[in-house]
């Protein structure tokens, strides 16, 4: 580039920034996107190498193109469904994974995958094309995207795992893993670990395996023989998952769970869980007898939104708010499967894709 259109390129740049910051007071996000802009120019003044500024550069890329996809499909509930991608047609797990992803999608719900072959080309063409994202990612081998899913606008191109991976959990509600290698083994402990610690939201995480199989059931006995066994994890760590080879229970697993519980947020110190539905006093009542061991202090209280959530979307709903300890997370999942048994008048509906 010769010194006029760099010029000419920097004086657009200028005229375009200085239009966004005149924006700034009307814009419903403004103050986030100030602190957005401001990081960006501090780290301008931090001595990096360019390869630094390209790593940068692409992963904000990585993350607008996925904003604009998701962002019309905010409000659908979504399953992310992890598999290995050497799986053919014709293998009794490709054809579970069609026949899983075409139930769900039936309940309402849409489906996520990698966007490549094996599981992932399964996912895709049990949800169908208008029910489908792919999330892929470029790699040497194995890796172009399925014809389930290829040309679509709901076709996402990652150049990094680790923005690709940040999409498939901050947009899923559910995630499901087929049998797989190291890929699916990876995203299944860093699925568990997020859960464990916190560090996601809450959803139900099943593993599924073709009828007969046994590849989660000795996955699952090498947890508890060599971790939970050892102390390095707790028992109630293992409520963290269900394991099943039938679709029918595994579509169950999914609904059951927003079946009162919608969602959850922190104010403050407060853990905040949104209900579809009150519970009845003793209900609550019950849960402060059965799950104190996950209080710091105080009472599991059912009560309207709090002032700090009121104009949010979800600010109808009714809450359980409570001083979570924020280690025990299996028995928070414990705790929430409960709730979905106790609501009084929850909606039955086959259509739980509404956040």
């Amino acid at each position: 580039m010769n010194s006029s259109s760099s010029s000419s390129s920097l004086e657009a740049l200028q005229l375009e920034v200085c239009e966004l910051l005149s924006q700034l007071p009307k814009m419903k996000h403004g103050s986030l996107i100030q602190q957005a802009l401001t990081t960006l120019i501090r780290m301008a003044e931090v001595e990096a190498d360019r390869l630094d500024w390209k790593i940068l550069n692409a992963s904000i890329q990585d993350m607008e193109r996925a904003f604009r996809v998701f962002y019309p499909y905010r409000h659908v509930r979504k399953v992310t469904i992890f598999g290995s991608a050497r799986i053919p047609p014709g293998d009794p797990n490709y054809q579970l994974t069609v026949d899983f992803a075409r139930a769900v999608t039936e309940m309402g719900f849409m489906v996520m995958t990698g966007g490549g072959p094996g599981i992932m080309q399964a996912g895709n063409e049990g949800a169908g094309i208008e029910k489908s994202f792919g999330l892929n990612i470029q790699l040497p081998f194995e890796q172009g995207s399925n014809p389930f899913i290829e040309g679509d606008s709901k076709l996402i191109n990652f150049k990094y795992f680790f923005t690709r991976k940040l999409f498939f959990l901050k947009e899923t509600d559910a995630l499901v893993l087929f049998p797989g290698g190291f890929g699916t083994q990876d995203e299944a402990f860093e699925c568990l670990t997020l859960m464990q610690t916190g560090k996601s939201d809450l959803l139900p995480l099943v593993l599924i395996d073709k009828p007969g199989g046994d590849y989660w059931y000795n996955w699952d006995a090498h947890l508890r023989k060599n971790l939970m066994e050892s102390g390095l994890i707790s028992p109630d760590d293992l409520h963290l998952y269900t394991i099943t080879d039938r679709v029918d229970v595994a579509c169950e697993a999914i609904a059951s769970f927003y079946r009162v519980f919608h969602s959850s947020r922190y104010v403050g110190e407060l853990l905040v869980l949104r209900l579809n539905s009150e519970l009845r006093d003793e209900d609550v009542e019950s849960l402060n007898q059965n799950f104190s061991d996950l209080l710091l202090s105080g009472r599991i209280e059912q009560t309207k939104a709090l002032p700090e959530e009121f104009g949010g979307e979800a600010s109808h709903l009714p809450r359980l708010v409570m001083h979570f300890n924020q280690r025990d997370h299996g028995r928070l999942y414990e705790m929430i499967r409960l709730i979905n048994q106790l609501g009084q008048g929850a909606p039955e509906t086959k259509h739980p894709e509404q956040k």
